[in-house]
């Protein structure tokens, strides 16, 4: 019999960079479509705009490192706020391979980097 792994097989990658054949399901997390990127070099399976942080809390984290933490505590609590968001997400985990595809240029402090560890901690407890 087959076993749901433990933990999902959740990747981060920026829009810009380009498709592997082992993405699995690409979906893009951001709420605005990426500037300079054509739908069709996307190569997406999903445009999950839902999952993305308000525009309210972007505009206020404006990307800067020092406000990250606080951004990730207001990020989770939208989330919670709204556990449909993340059902698509789980449903692609669940599948295989899950990329999250956002097109901020810090890796570390963006919110595809939240919504991993939110998706990967309701995955364990679904």
């Amino acid at each position: 019999m087959w076993a749901r792994p433990a933990t999902p097989d959740i990747r981060l990658k920026r829009i810009y960079d380009p498709a592997e054949p082992d993405d699995g399901a690409r979906i893009l997390v951001d709420r605005v479509w990426p500037r300079g990127i054509s739908k069709t070099d996307a190569r997406l399976d999903l445009w999950w705009r839902d999952a993305a942080p308000t525009p309210e809390l972007r505009k206020w984290f404006g990307h800067d490192p020092d406000k990250f933490a606080e951004f990730a505590q207001r990020y989770r609590a939208e989330l919670d706020a709204a556990p449909e968001a993340l059902r698509p997400l789980l449903d692609a985990a669940r599948a295989g391979r899950l990329t999250l595809l956002f097109a901020a240029r810090d890796r570390t402090h963006n919110h595809a980097v939240v919504l991993r560890e939110a998706v990967e901690t309701a995955f364990g407890a679904d």
